[in-house]
């Protein structure tokens, strides 16, 4: 009776646990089906207004200031370097000192051309002397008129052989003067190539003087970046020195040929606004600005939604404050924003923040509303 029993007890609870699971299987099927009211509070949302506007499209270039004129100087008559007073590096000012070579031979040319001219001068006040006499004879039987000729001609040739002795002079005491090699500008010196003892020929180099009464920056322009570079209608430069301050410059020459070291195009830029200190050698950072030829909306890239491979922004209707995916094209990427060309119509608003937890036709109550800078 008892083994009767327990069978039918297992049965009837076998039963039961089969009933209870078919119930919570129905329960469990049946839960996701209901579905709570939609929530019409409107969620807060941060937005901005589109504004389609020129904007402009920049490129930055790495470069070097440089001088635009770079002058080997050299003593213009050859002779012994006695001294230097300049080093690389050293600042001079027009007219410092900056190397001798001996004198002693220019000197004595000097004390031979003034003793030819006092020479000359003494046979010319002898010849008009002895002139002056033989014109006072004139009308007498002692006056000759092919005398006279002579003495003229003797007179004449006396005058201009004091004037070639004075041009000898000259020539002597500048070539004197040319011993002492000195600054025609100021600037700074970049190289020194010949050293106290060395024999110069005539205008053979001595140091390069770099001008600095005008500097330029010295940039290598990639081949697809000349056209931008040509157009560019505003430029500015910024020392890595003192970041934080551009200052204008000024395109001066784009070489038409590339360098076959670097395959770039050098183009030197005119320094217009010069910073108190810039220094030749300094690094700068140009950046070249021009207009873009359509007009473009800016918004954050908070505002960008990626529908798929294509992106979106989400756009909030003025009236009923629900929200709308709409994909647009993105004409360029910036750092903290995104440049769209077409996809929305200027005065629209669209989100700017949370756009992933965004759904279609959703309300958001704006919070913000304002355009990019």
């Amino acid at each position: 009776f008892f083994r009767f029993l327990s069978r039918k007890a297992v049965l009837a609870t076998a039963v039961t646990g089969t009933v209870a699971l078919m119930a919570l299987g129905a329960f469990a099927w049946k839960g996701p089906t209901v579905a709570a009211a939609p929530d019409q509070v409107a969620r807060p949302a941060r937005v901005a207004e589109i504004q389609f506007r020129t904007h402009m499209r920049s490129l930055m270039l790495a470069g070097t200031v440089v001088p635009r004129i770079e002058t080997t100087l050299g003593f213009r008559v050859a002779g012994k370097v006695i001294s230097r007073d300049v080093d690389v590096g050293a600042v001079v000012q027009a007219g410092q000192l900056i190397a001798r070579i001996d004198p002693v031979d220019y000197r004595l040319a000097v004390d031979n051309a003034r003793a030819a001219l006092a020479s000359t001068e003494a046979d010319y006040l002898r010849a008009k002397a002895d002139l002056d006499r033989y014109q006072a004879l004139r009308g007498s039987a002692a006056f000759m008129t092919q005398t006279l000729d002579t003495r003229q001609s003797l007179s004449s040739t006396s005058l201009a052989k004091v004037e070639q002795a004075k041009s000898q002079l000259a020539s002597a005491e500048n070539n004197l003067a040319y011993t002492e090699l000195r600054a025609d500008a100021a600037g700074v010196i970049t190289a020194v190539t010949a050293e106290v003892g060395q024999v110069l020929a005539q205008g053979q180099g001595m140091v390069k003087l770099a001008r600095s009464d005008e500097l330029e920056i010295l940039v290598g322009v990639p081949e697809h970046r000349l056209k931008t570079v040509r157009d560019a209608s505003r430029v500015t430069f910024e020392l890595w020195s003192d970041t934080g301050h551009r200052y204008a410059a000024r395109l001066r020459e784009l070489s038409p040929s590339a360098d076959p070291m670097t395959r770039t195009y050098p183009a030197r830029f005119t320094v217009v606004e010069a910073p108190d200190f810039i220094g030749i050698g300094m690094t700068a950072s140009l950046v070249l600005a021009r207009p873009d030829p359509e007009k473009l909306a800016e918004v954050p890239l908070t505002s960008i939604f990626q529908q798929g491979k294509e992106p979106a922004v989400w756009v909030i209707d003025p009236v009923s404050g629900a929200v709308a995916l709409r994909p647009v094209v993105v004409s360029r990427w910036r750092d903290d924003s995104a440049l769209i060309a077409s996809g929305v119509q200027d005065g629209e608003i669209v989100a700017t923040a949370g756009v992933h937890k965004l759904e279609q036709g959703q309300k958001v109550k704006p919070l913000q509303v304002g355009a990019r800078p």
